[in-house]
């Protein structure tokens, strides 16, 4: 089975949990509750599938042009000529994705045994997911 899930907007990372030194507690930055919720909806309302086995997961990351780039630059960051190669940092957004699907798409993140990851430009900023099983 291979499942495509899309999340649009700007990628958003797994950020560090904050320690509160009056109640002695970590947290979970709102920001990545938010997303890692949103991640969850998405995919319970669309996709519904659950995996048993191995998953390749395949990841699209796509980040917004600046509206202050030249038409040149552009015309070079949509053609994949000019990569991102700013935050939020590819493997924090593998991990924010992957926690969320524990328990939905899958048991565990444990079970992804390969990864696929890159990072372009685009008019449209959006994640694209793939889940898969490997036999």
């Amino acid at each position: 089975m291979k499942v495509f899930l899309v999340i649009d907007g700007e990628p958003v990372g797994k950020e560090r949990p904050r320690f509160n030194s009056a109640t002695k507690r970590t947290h979970t930055p709102q920001k990545t509750k938010d997303y890692e919720n949103l991640i969850k909806w998405l995919y319970q309302s669309k996709v519904k599938y659950h995996f048993i086995g191995y998953i390749k997961m395949t990841l699209r990351c796509y980040y917004s042009i600046a509206k202050s780039n030249s038409k040149k630059v552009k015309e070079q960051k949509r053609n994949n000529v000019l990569r991102p190669s700013k935050k939020p940092d590819i493997d924090n957004v593998i991990k924010v994705i992957a926690d969320s699907l524990n328990e939905i798409a899958y048991k565990d993140d444990t079970q992804i045994v390969e990864i696929v990851a890159s990072k372009y430009y685009s008019d449209r900023p959006r994640v694209e997911v793939i889940l898969e099983d490997i036999s």
